[in-house]
């Protein structure tokens, strides 16, 4: 499975960005898909995950509310809506492909894409 993200940038606290994460590989659609973050200095962070089938989702506790992750099959391809950015949101964002539902530890991901780095300014 090949992982390709996207959409990072630059944005103001209180503003929006929509990242995706466009999958690649024979059997891409039997894994989870999630999305991961790592600031400066700290561990890789649990912020989301999606079933491809049915849509099931998971987040972590300080995206809830604020980020929505939606997968568009037709496309092989996964975004996450992030809303109500806050400078504490900046860090370089992973996506990651897992064949165990809807985990939220870095060891239960078998596949990592290239991160894109999100700064949100206060």
């Amino acid at each position: 499975v090949q992982l390709q993200a996207s959409g990072g940038g630059l944005v103001q606290a209180g503003g929006s960005l929509r990242l995706s994460c466009a999958a690649s590989g024979r059997t891409s659609r039997s894994y989870i898909m999630g999305w991961f973050r790592q600031a400066p200095g700290k561990e890789r962070e649990f912020v989301s995950a999606v079933t491809w089938g049915g849509g099931s989702t998971a987040y972590g506790d300080s995206v809830k509310g604020r980020f929505t992750i939606s997968r568009d099959i037709a496309k092989d391809t996964v975004y996450l809506q992030m809303n109500s950015l806050k400078p504490e949101d900046t860090a370089v964002y992973y996506c990651a492909a897992s064949r165990l539902l809807l985990r939220q530890s870095v060891k239960d991901y078998d596949y990592w894409g290239k991160g894109t780095l999100v700064t949100v300014s206060s």
